[in-house]
């Protein structure tokens, strides 16, 4: 047991998505006491797209056995449409992406964080942190205290947990996203061709007045195939929203599925009580997402992809490395020092290029063009692509395969790169 920490009092995970079940699950397996809080009971809806890279099947190969008590939609083509309407279609051999309904997903998740052992306690909304030195105390809404050596907190984008205890005072507008969705039912509204996942990048909605000069919409538009439902959705980045945008979420949704509907490529009629907008973290980790007994994964520290907006994947991973991170510390004291350095290893600089990307092609829409035609022009390069997406390939060898055909976006990443190791040494105290 690691030093400092009672084998009788159990970690605990504050929020059972994702991220937290991860966690649990892997803390229990490991003999570790575990308790699981979450305000909802299970299962439970949850807004989101509900794509995951099949890497995940390999990350994670207990999930492959275990997908087979849900419903999952496996899509091998993909959709890639700019602001100027030029597409291009990408096709691999093999299953890229897998669609789940998040109900069914997350619920699986908590079952198999309880199977291995792990508490789940439902109706527990954490409203109040605080952290002393043994121990990190929390409050729920009804009044429960909840007391524990290690608090991983996976508790979302507006994590209350981050906030209370100053990891994070907030996402500026420029980080985070709007991402504007329904899930519905087939037989109400269907996407005709359910083998591609559709997606364009640099999305104007409907009746939106176009950005001016050459830069893109900060925003992109989807449509998910799942086995028995369909998500459909707009996403902005919340700083353009309520800048560029004059109109609210569900109309701007609307007129998406009108749109989609006069093009042939939907059909039947959006269904308001389905829609749910929510905001995606989408400006990468937090540049301290643990510090003393807490460590922040999933949504809570930022883990998500900024250019594609995925973070299912991502949100598994910090969660595993969370618990990882406790069951090998020799001290408590070495806890989040062990997760920050993890994390940057395995997904940290994924993640931030992720997001300068994202900037990247925003800034100029003829760079999204550059993108889709080369899908087609430079079949290898397609193929490193659909390599990482199914897990094949790693993320630092696609990155050196894409820089050495782009030189002049190699040349920004290092800028950004060399220009925020600068500013956090500056920064850091002396």
């Amino acid at each position: 047991m690691i030093a400092g920490i009672s084998p009788s009092a159990p970690v605990v995970v504050v929020g059972a998505g994702p991220a937290g079940a991860t966690a649990a699950r892997a803390l229990a397996q490991a003999g570790v006491p575990v308790r699981l809080l979450d305000r909802a009971a299970f299962p439970r809806n949850k807004p989101c797209g509900g794509g995951i890279s099949v890497r995940a099947l390999r990350r994670f190969p207990y999930l492959e056995t275990a997908l087979d008590r849900i419903a999952t939609h496996a899509v091998a083509r993909l959709y890639l449409e700019g602001p100027d309407g030029r597409a291009a279609v990408v096709e691999s051999d093999g299953p890229a992406a897998l669609m789940i309904r998040r109900i069914e997903f997350d619920a699986l998740l908590v079952s198999l964080a309880q199977h291995a052992g792990a508490e789940l306690v439902t109706g527990a909304d954490v409203v109040q942190a605080h952290e002393d030195r043994d121990r990190v105390a929390l409050t729920t809404r009804d009044g429960r205290r909840f007391e524990a050596p290690i608090v991983i907190a996976a508790d979302g984008v507006n994590s209350v947990v981050g906030r209370r205890l100053a990891l994070n005072g907030g996402w500026p507008a420029s980080a985070v996203a709007l991402d504007m969705m329904e899930e519905t039912p087939r037989s109400a509204l269907r996407d005709l061709d359910p083998t591609t996942l559709w997606v364009a990048y640099g999305f104007n909605a409907p009746g939106v007045r176009a950005v001016k000069g050459h830069r893109a919409a900060e925003g992109y538009a989807y449509i998910f195939p799942k086995r028995d439902h369909v998500n459909i959705g707009i996403g902005y980045v919340l700083s353009h929203y309520r800048d560029a945008i004059d109109a609210p979420p569900y109309a701007l949704q609307r007129g998406f599925i009108a749109e989609l509907r006069d093009r042939g490529i939907v059909a039947g009629d959006s269904v308001r009580t389905n829609f749910t907008p929510f905001l995606i973290p989408v400006g990468g980790p937090l540049r301290v997402p643990a510090r003393g007994r807490v460590l922040l994964a999933g949504d809570a520290g930022g883990f998500v992809n900024g250019f594609t907006a995925e973070g299912i994947y991502y949100a598994m991973v910090s969660g595993e490395l969370a618990a990882r991170s406790v069951v090998d510390a020799g001290d408590a004291s070495q806890v989040a020092r062990r997760y920050r350095r993890a994390c940057d290893y395995e997904i940290g600089a994924e993640l931030r290029d992720s997001v300068l990307l994202q900037r990247y092609l925003f800034a100029d829409r003829r760079r999204i063009a550059r993108v889709i035609d080369g899908a087609g022009r430079e079949p290898d390069t397609t193929r490193a692509i659909l390599e990482f997406a199914t897990g094949r390939r790693t993320y630092r060898s696609l990155r050196r395969r894409l820089l050495a055909g782009a030189p002049a976006l190699a040349g920004r990443l290092l800028w950004e790169r060399l220009r925020k190791n600068f500013v956090v040494q500056s920064t850091r105290p002396s």
